[in-house]
């Protein structure tokens, strides 16, 4: 099972780590690690034939699964479909979710967890463009 690590963190930033994701193995949750508010990210790994061994659904929180790596189906209520690397499937509220690995390469992926139909700003509309010395 693999960990989450705070690296450092100040004020206005959290950075944290699950180390290598060609290693992961399990689920790790990573609000606490941040002190995340807005959403709940985590990190997934399912071996060749695992499936996460339960369904699920949110009664306020949307989800959004990324795949970072490997093959897998993804079941939404009575909906099957294939994912891979690359995919994006959002789930919304009040339905029943599930994923398996069909790849001998494990199926990680991402999850992101928010409340659905609270987005009001996002980059285009919510950014502001500032002056400040680059020291990187």
């Amino acid at each position: 099972m693999s960990e989450i690590k705070t690296i450092n963190s100040g004020e206005k930033f959290a950075h944290a780590s699950v180390g290598s994701l060609r290693g992961f193995e399990g689920k790790q949750f990573v609000k606490d690690a941040t002190g995340a508010t807005s959403c709940e990210i985590s990190f997934g790994t399912l071996p060749n034939g695992a499936s996460v061994p339960f369904f699920h659904s949110h009664r306020e929180n949307e989800e959004n699964y990324i795949i970072l790596s490997g093959k897998g189906r993804f079941q939404v209520d009575g909906d099957v479909f294939d994912i891979a690397e690359g995919s994006v499937v959002r789930v919304a509220t009040h339905c029943d979710r599930n994923l398996k690995c069909t790849s001998e390469e494990p199926l990680t992926y991402i999850c992101i967890q928010a409340k659905e139909g609270s987005l009001e700003g996002y980059t285009m509309t919510d950014a502001d463009i500032t002056e400040r010395e680059n020291l990187l």
